[in-house]
């Protein structure tokens, strides 16, 4: 659901409730939102090499972030679906290799390895972001946060995949060089099956307090996730009927490299409030407003329906 400025390119969204938010009581309770700063935490494996990884979770994705080591490899056997590798300005360059095909990537990039076996070779030192759904359940299993979805969230649409690619399931590559911000489109925008990830810009200077953007999504989480700079963000929740369950608005900081996990149908905006920053937007099943509006970069390969 859209509240945004008559400025703000989101605004021309459909604000269309979709069934599942329609149907779901008031009384259910909502998700607390978690702020999990993965260098403040201990790593839940480190590599020979010294690469240390921090794997956490949300309804329906699994986050596996790196501080790789040249030489670290990260191998899936059986994946059952696809997963998402994100390179931002940062990132290590990677070799990856996966259904008999090959890529090298030193740029920023959004590539999905499609299912099966799979490896990951890190060709310099610096961060790795794997995206995962909850299907990869050994992952699942090691995830930090685990506890925190021993109930699951009731007010998040389940998992459901989209239409598999045109052509089938293969290693792909989007070099987000190819595809620079441009006017008229929000951030660059990439799905796979079962999520959606937004580009947004880096920012060469904090955000103005005075055009924030508040706003709610009826039925999906969202994942911020922090890559450069320091962010404040924003979380109002929603009165129920029960007022013990009633929260204060939270307005806290949180460095980098970090996720914020913002549970629906919080009222939310996030504030970049250092000098240089850049956040990456994550959703699990993808958006379908984000779909209709035509600003998915790779939907010739990825149908949504």
């Amino acid at each position: 659901m859209t509240m945004y400025a008559k400025d703000d390119i989101r605004s021309r969204l459909a604000t269309t409730t979709p069934p599942s938010a329609s149907a779901v009581d008031p009384g259910t309770p909502v998700k607390p939102s978690q702020w999990i700063a993965f260098h403040d935490v201990e790593p839940t494996e480190t590599s020979p090499a010294g690469g240390r990884t921090w794997i956490a979770r949300a309804a329906n994705l699994v986050i596996a972030y790196s501080d790789a080591r040249a030489g670290d490899r990260f191998a899936r056997t059986g994946q059952p679906d696809e997963y998402a590798v994100l390179l931002y300005s940062d990132s290590a360059a990677l070799r990856i290799t996966a259904g008999g095909e090959e890529a090298s990537v030193d740029e920023e990039a959004f590539v999905v390895v499609p299912p099966g076996d799979s490896e990951i070779e890190v060709l310099t030192d610096g961060p790795v972001i794997r995206l995962f759904s909850t299907r990869a359940e050994d992952l699942l299993q090691q995830a930090s946060n685990a506890d925190a979805y021993a109930e699951p969230d009731r007010r998040a649409a389940p998992l459901v995949p989209w239409p598999d690619p045109v052509g089938g399931f293969a290693l792909r590559v989007y070099r987000l060089a190819d595809t620079p911000i441009a006017e008229g489109r929000f951030g660059r925008i990439f799905r796979t099956t079962n999520l959606m990830v937004n580009f947004l810009a880096e920012e060469p200077a904090p955000r103005d307090a005075h055009k924030l953007s508040p706003h709610f999504h009826d039925d999906f989480e969202q994942i911020s996730f922090g890559v450069k700079g320091r962010f404040r963000h924003h979380i109002r929740y929603p009165w129920g009927p029960d007022s013990a369950t009633w929260r204060e608005d939270e307005h806290a900081e949180i460095g980098t490299p970090s996720i914020c996990i913002i549970p629906p149908p919080t009222v939310h905006t996030t504030q970049g409030i250092g000098e240089h920053q850049q956040l990456l937007d994550i959703f699990a099943p993808p958006r379908v407003d984000f779909s209709a509006s035509g600003w998915v970069l790779n939907a010739d390969d990825y149908p949504s329906a």
